[in-house]
């Protein structure tokens, strides 16, 4: 589990607009770790974790693309029934308010990554690694390494 920049980033929708972005992201050998699209009549929204959030940025501005950054929790999950519920019951469990939530499509019998964006990050992060105590003390929140990003 580790934290990462989400980008939230604001197109028009319209024919070849996705696939501009993700070509710019490409060409830059950004590996993307997780993705979602979502549209309305007017616009659409991308929310993308990359393997660089410095060149998705880059790429981003380049482009000229209104965008949004989120802190997001990665947790690797097994790509099988039920992992996700587990990971979002013990959040709730916690009170902790999950605002939304995305998957990678893992490989067959292999590993998934699923995206929270989450009320309380270094909470979330405790109870997911099964720390159960109530300390107060605040504890750093671990980000990916800034090589595999």
């Amino acid at each position: 589990m580790y934290l990462e920049t989400q980008f939230s980033i604001f197109m028009v929708n319209k024919p070849g607009v996705l696939a501009r972005v993700l070509h710019e992201v490409a060409v830059e050998k950004i590996n993307i770790v997780a993705m979602t699209m979502m549209d309305s009549a007017e616009h659409g929204v991308m929310r993308l974790v990359g393997s660089s959030s410095q060149k998705v940025r880059e790429v981003l501005n380049r482009l000229n693309l209104q965008f949004n950054e989120t802190d997001v929790l990665c947790v690797n999950l097994s790509n099988k029934a039920g992992a996700l519920a587990d990971v979002t019951a013990k959040l709730a469990e916690a009170h902790i308010n999950i605002s939304y939530a995305y998957v990678t499509a893992g490989a067959r019998g292999g590993r998934t990554t699923g995206v929270l964006k989450v009320a309380d990050v270094s909470k979330a992060m405790k109870v997911l690694n099964g720390d159960t105590s109530h300390s107060h003390k605040e504890d750093s929140v671990r980000r990916s390494p800034a090589a595999g990003r």
